[in-house]
């Protein structure tokens, strides 16, 4: 499959949630982002103002996470986290589902709850990415969330936190990318470390990935297609 620099950094959001990172590791990984010019930084809440801000006139989007990383936060509060995001400069939010609300079933629940930070979202220009933690979950609940995606218009359907039992999975992506219309994109996280398992994933139709190893994957990325790493814009 051929591809460019720029087609594999662009499905990268460079993670940066691990709750030990320090400011200066943080400020470190924005910088990061940038140079290699991926899709997003995704840091813990506090800090994105100023990633936001360290990303500022490069095409690296600023991100964060909401209800994370147990899903189990009100309605309310994920919706006053997206608002706080939106605030400071957040362009992508990526929601954790009520994950026992899914395993009830209780759908009307779960349709609401993501229903409410799409539409605060959209309304700020944001995109939502919504977690589902497939670990948990068997494939009839994955559909069914993939389904209600659909109808209250979320951007992504993604795999996993990366700190649940277990990670993305090929047949849970190839799930997904089923049951989703073509428009939602499909985001794999926790478990693509390599460049050829991120090919691997693009090769079935995964738009994004969650990466931590990001410069290791876009180093060998630019070895073997014989090109520099992009500088920072």
């Amino acid at each position: 499959m051929e591809y460019s620099y720029l087609d594999i950094a662009k499905m990268i959001d460079h993670s940066l949630l691990n709750p030990s990172l320090t400011d200066e590791e943080l400020e470190a990984g924005c910088r990061l982002a940038r140079q290699y010019d991926v899709a997003s930084a995704c840091v813990k809440p506090y800090f994105l103002k100023r990633c936001a801000e360290l990303l500022a006139g490069s095409t690296v989007a600023a991100s964060t996470v909401l209800g994370f990383p147990h899903g189990g936060n009100t309605t309310a509060v994920k919706v006053a986290e997206a608002e706080a995001a939106l605030r400071d400069g957040g362009a992508e939010l990526d929601m954790v589902v009520n994950i026992g609300k899914v395993l009830s079933q209780d759908w009307d629940c779960v349709r609401e709850d993501i229903r409410a930070v799409v539409d605060v979202t959209h309304a700020g220009g944001g995109i939502v990415k919504v977690i589902f933690e497939n670990c948990y979950l068997q494939d009839s609940h994955k559909i069914r969330l993939c389904e209600i995606c659909a109808e209250v218009g979320a951007d992504f359907v993604k795999t996993s936190t990366g700190y649940g039992t277990g990670g993305s999975t090929i047949a849970d992506l190839k799930l997904m990318r089923k049951h989703s219309p073509p428009h939602i994109r499909v985001k794999a996280a926790g478990g693509v470390r390599t460049l050829d398992a991120l090919l691997e994933v693009r090769a079935i139709g995964v738009s994004r990935s969650g990466a931590t190893r990001t410069a290791e994957m876009l180093d060998e990325c630019k070895r073997r297609l014989g090109a520099s790493v992009m500088t920072p814009q």
